[in-house]
């Protein structure tokens, strides 16, 4: 797998924007490769997205060496689409045609950006979706990844840079597919797609609740597989020589719900490796005001828990002094709040806490709320609360 990273390869704070390149064989692990693609030509580097091109449409490749191919935003005034181009597996890069704008900027915005490139095989061609403006992505097509056409463009309400688009199944209902298109805020629309024309279904719905999740991007070439990472933003880590995080890796599903189709997310299977020795709490009862002092601690911590509530109640769970409350309506803190309704009359949760971030997936995916802790004293003991 390979994930690139827009970032400041020479500070931690905001300039000089670079594309940072990581490798993994299991996502969790990763090692850091030299830098992808520097600025150029008075221009950074801004965000966009990676394809394998088996086909040599390009037309850079060698017999036996598959072609990478990054489309990414070159940042000068004004912005315009660019590609770059490896044969060794990602490790040196190459500027297509010395970094020539394969789609120019479109005059609505100078800061129009993000191309999220893919192959539609029922069209037989390459698609590019660009954010544009405020509320639109343009979408383009290309037999050959040289020579870009406007094909539509798509309007939803408040949509907003670094666009992801992909097609799932529904769960259940294996012949039955649609495509999903989102934005860095999170948003996304179900609905259907022609090669041309993104017609939605319903949207926007919320991917992830958190304080911290944003521009989350999926990984091409991993069959019906949509395996998606986030850039966790705005956190502050003083003293250290970084700014900012990745999520934890998720799995995407497509399912049906009263409400209708929506996206669920999930950690990674390979996360259950990680894990160290197990401890399993027996089942109690909390009276009003009532503390359980659990005797967990830890920096890293993989937490299920099975609730219920008492009509009018709520518990508050205290993870390194940090507070989480469920109410039978929502899941809030950390600055941000989910909706968040029993199931059955349980409500059940997978809370993943890292050294700096605490992600939490309710009923099995159906709420993601990922923000970043940066509590003052961690393996402190992780309690429960019953509030009245």
């Amino acid at each position: 797998y390979h994930l690139f990273f827009q970032h400041n390869p020479s500070s931690t704070d905001w300039g000089n924007m670079t594309w940072g390149h990581a490798v993994s064989a299991d996502l969790l692990h990763w090692q850091q490769l030299p830098h992808a693609i520097h600025p150029y030509d008075g221009g950074t580097i801004y965000s966009g997205s990676a394809v394998l091109d088996p086909s040599n449409h390009l037309g850079v490749g060698q017999p036996g060496a598959p072609t990478l191919v990054a489309a990414f935003t070159h940042a000068r005034t004004p912005f315009g689409q660019a590609l770059a181009w490896s044969q060794d597996r990602g490790r040196t890069w190459t500027l297509y045609d010395g970094g020539r704008h394969i789609i120019p900027n479109q005059g609505i915005d100078d800061g129009e950006r993000d191309p999220r490139l893919l192959w539609h095989a029922p069209t037989r061609q390459w698609v590019i979706i660009l954010w544009i403006r405020r509320g639109t992505a343009r979408f383009f097509t290309s037999p050959n990844l040289r020579d870009w056409t406007h094909a539509s463009d798509f309007w939803g309400e408040g949509f907003f840079e670094c666009p992801d688009f992909y097609e799932l199944p529904v769960q259940g209902h294996p012949t039955e597919r649609r495509w999903i298109l989102s934005d860095a805020p999170s948003h996304y629309w179900i609905g259907a797609f022609d090669g041309r024309s993104f017609v939605p279904e319903s949207g926007p719905h919320t991917g992830d609740f958190g304080h911290n999740f944003y521009a989350a991007q999926s990984w091409s070439n991993a069959g019906d597989r949509r395996l998606q990472i986030a850039w966790m933003y705005r956190a502050k880590f003083p003293g250290m020589p970084f700014n900012q995080q990745m999520s934890i890796p998720c799995e995407l599903t497509l399912r049906p719900t009263p409400r209708g189709l929506r996206l669920y997310r999930q950690p990674i299977a390979a996360l259950n490796d990680l894990r160290g020795p197990g401890l399993t709490l027996a089942p109690r009862t909390l009276a009003s005001g009532e503390t359980w002092a659990t005797g967990l601690t830890g920096e890293l911590l993989d937490l299920r828990l099975d609730l219920s509530l008492s009509p009018g109640a709520h518990c508050q769970l205290l993870l390194h002094e940090q507070t989480l409350t469920l109410d039978g309506a929502t899941l809030s803190g950390l600055g941000s709040t989910a909706p968040f309704t029993p199931e059955n009359g349980r409500l059940r949760l997978r809370v993943l806490i890292d050294r700096a971030s605490l992600e939490v997936f309710g009923h099995d995916g159906a709420v993601s709320y990922s923000s970043c802790l940066l509590p003052p004293t961690l393996s402190t003991e992780h309690r429960l609360r019953a509030v009245g």
